[in-house]
């Protein structure tokens, strides 16, 4: 999504390398890249004028400290203008109301926002914190829309309530939270109706739901790919409604990010969610720091270990461990971290949270998601005692060859992974034992990352140009490092 926004950021940076210090005359240039990079980003223009003359006020205002270029400063303090823009910190869910009564969420927005799917998928995280949630349907209005909440609380193990379409949306959401309290529910998820555009009527209806269930949290579903259009969507749901916050959705497609800078400054309400994909498990919190480095090409570590610890067991990652320093990793192991790449997410997402990585082409990461699946295929014409004793397709090449022709590729291919994947699992060995760390569940390494077979290393053949801070024409790393995680760097 922010890949034009970061060529940008990095395009103001030029303007600045090769300077002795940051002065009124060269960082002109620069602010004139930044105002045109959030204006092509769809950002509204006055939190971009905003956003420009902090960043001018801050850049001329500080000293450039020894060893820090001013390129290298200014980067900092567009990183910290981002993050304040964008909510300072994280802002969570309310936790409840008084005791014994159920907190109470109103989800609201336009028709088409994702709404629907935002509820169901909020109410999975809230699943997985431990916390006991209903779903309401009170869309009465679009075909199927609680249809399509129930199909949703099945596949998540969440139960859904409605009356029907036939009874108001607020005696629905009203019995639903009379239903959660009587049943030792502690979250009220309350989907509404939403429009094809703001009108009057959309909006007395959700006053009046509002003061019928008296929610703790009202939450804006916008869709990320409207753009400027999101400002003045918050501007007037938060005049007429009072929202306490925002769910952005679709952020995985082709927007541009301007809606994630524009929201707070308009509304004073935080971005609490963000949806990241279709599935139901694409919902994560939001990090205004770890988007900010996003934004500015530095990739998102803990939102990457965030998503393994997800996965995979602490026993796993200790079995994996043992297994590459012994050279004993086969294909079935292989298969399995595979596998392990798909419940995380696309292969360029996952890439793109790694620092330095926003330089791959979309084409290289498409190649490397095409033969990751040439990969599996080969692996799933293998018998068990050849995915566990890979020698064995190295010294008989009738093996090979049945491989071929029931994977569709040809006897080159599985040869090219074969003589891979033994580079590969020497490479893993020398890494664990020299005690690099690994991401967890992965074994010291990254699948698709040092010798992915028949990928030629990187997926699409080498890796990019330059790291953060460290030439290469790659932004600098960020100024101030995330808190370390417990446990991650020594699993």
């Amino acid at each position: 999504m922010f890949d034009e926004l970061s060529q940008r950021f990095e395009d103001a940076v030029k303007n600045l390398r090769g300077q002795g210090a940051i002065s009124e005359t060269n960082i002109e240039g620069a602010l004139k890249e930044v105002r045109r990079a959030l204006l092509e980003a769809d950002v509204s223009l006055p939190v971009v004028k905003e956003f420009v003359d902090e960043v001018r006020r801050k850049a001329l205002g500080t000293e450039v400290v020894r060893g820090i270029s001013p390129d290298q400063k200014f980067i900092q303090v567009v990183h910290e203008q981002l993050v304040d823009t964008m909510g300072g910190e994280n802002a969570p869910l309310a936790a409840g109301g008084k005791a014994g009564e159920p907190s109470v969420v109103l989800m609201a927005g336009l028709q088409g926002a994702g709404k629907t799917t935002a509820t169901a998928k909020l109410g999975l995280h809230l699943k997985e914190q431990g916390r006991k949630a209903l779903l309401v349907g009170a869309d009465v209005y679009r075909p199927a829309a609680i249809d399509q909440l129930q199909t949703l609380g099945r596949q998540i193990g969440v139960e859904v309530f409605s009356l029907g379409t036939e009874a108001k949306p607020e005696d629905i959401a009203a019995a639903g939270i009379a239903k959660a309290r009587a049943e030792g529910f502690d979250t009220v998820l309350v989907d509404t109706a939403g429009r094809l555009q703001i009108d009057t009527s959309m909006m007395e209806e959700m006053v009046r739901i509002r003061e019928a269930v008296q929610p703790d949290e009202v939450l804006l579903v916008v869709d990320s790919m409207i753009g400027q259009e999101a400002a003045e969507l918050t501007r007037a749901f938060h005049e007429q409604v009072g929202i306490t916050g925002a769910v952005l959705t679709k952020l995985d497609g082709d927007s541009r990010g301007g809606a994630a800078l524009s929201i707070r400054k308009v509304s004073g309400a935080p971005i609490k969610f963000i949806g990241t994909g279709e599935k139901v498990e694409a919902l994560q919190p939001f990090h205004p720091e770890r988007m900010a480095s996003r934004i500015l090409g530095m990739g998102d570590v803990l939102t990457l270990v965030e998503k393994a610890q997800k996965e995979v067991e602490l026993a796993d990652v200790a079995r994996m461990q043992q297994k590459l320093q012994e050279a004993s990793f086969d294909f079935s192991d292989f298969l399995q971290q595979m596998r392990l790449i798909k419940r995380m997410g696309s292969l360029g997402g996952l890439m793109k949270l790694i620092p330095g990585m926003n330089k791959i082409d979309d084409g290289m990461l498409k190649q490397g998601e095409q033969q990751l699946k040439k990969i599996e295929a080969m692996i799933g014409s293998m018998t068990e005692a050849e995915r566990q004793q890979p020698e064995l397709l190295a010294s008989q090449p009738s093996r090979r060859r049945r491989i071929a022709a029931g994977s569709g590729h040809s006897s080159a291919d599985v040869d090219k992974v074969l003589a891979d994947f033994q580079k590969m699992r020497g490479f893993m060995q020398q890494m664990t034992r020299g005690g690099m760390p690994g991401m967890p569940g992965m074994g010291g390494g990254f699948p698709g990352m040092g010798g992915m077979p028949g990928m030629g290393g990187f997926p699409g053949g080498g890796m990019p140009a330059g790291r953060p801070g460290r030439g290469g024409g790659a932004i600098p790393r960020a100024p101030k490092p995330a808190k370390k995680r417990k446990g991650f760097g020594e699993l």
